[in-house]
């Protein structure tokens, strides 16, 4: 059985989602956050030795990292969906978004997160990460300019990697002039599989 290693406010959400989006079967093992730093519990590296969530277990196998963990669940699960076949015109878009997700648009959104942190001391650093995220943010929603999702062909598994940026840009109130990728994290938020993933997963609050 296919068991997510599931830690509160965090990516493990989106797996999670594609699990019900696929009706695949599965198991949650539930973590919780440490209420005086926010980061991951120590049990976590009993499953693997980063400590970190997502992570997924399959009966002798373990994977994380979210984008492996999606290409998995795809192609072992997925019964055909959610992916482009390897010779359909959008495969290579597919797996760019695929790796884009925490390859290079989730970096300057951690920044932001830490150097909020730092207070006046992170000052120095705000203008860059401020380019940076509006750069991504702004690419995605020239992506979405005429279409629900970011294939042609509907929605995938890249949808639900690039889930987190749109919700973390979201909550940190950079989607106001952005108004196709506002209008995704809504479109992705109204799915049933993703409220059906809330009330499995528990709270999920990014704010």
């Amino acid at each position: 059985m296919l068991v997510v290693h599931h830690l509160n406010n965090s990516r493990s959400q989106r797996i999670l989602w594609l699990l019900e989006e696929l009706g695949a079967p599965y198991e949650i093992k539930f973590y919780q956050r440490d209420a005086v730093t926010n980061l991951a519990p120590p049990e976590l590296k009993g499953v693997h030795p980063l400590g970190k969530s997502p992570v997924i277990t399959d009966g002798d196998v373990t994977i994380a990292e979210s984008g492996a963990i999606v290409d998995y669940i795809i192609r072992r699960h997925g019964g055909g969906r959610l992916a482009p076949t390897p010779d359909a015109p959008d495969r290579e878009a597919y797996l760019e978004w695929l790796h884009y997700a925490e390859g290079s648009a989730m970096l300057p959104l951690m920044l932001q997160l830490y150097v909020m942190r730092l207070g006046e001391a992170g000052a120095p650093l705000k203008d860059r990460i401020d380019g940076e995220i509006d750069n991504h943010l702004g690419y995605i929603n020239g992506a979405l300019e005429g279409r629900d999702y970011l294939l042609a062909g509907g929605f995938s598994g890249a949808d639900v990697q690039l889930s987190f940026v749109g919700e973390v840009g979201r909550a940190f109130g950079r989607l106001g002039a952005l108004p196709n990728l506002a209008a995704w994290v809504e479109r992705i938020h109204a799915r049933p599989a993703f409220k059906a993933a809330l009330e499995k997963g528990g709270p999920y609050n990014l704010a």
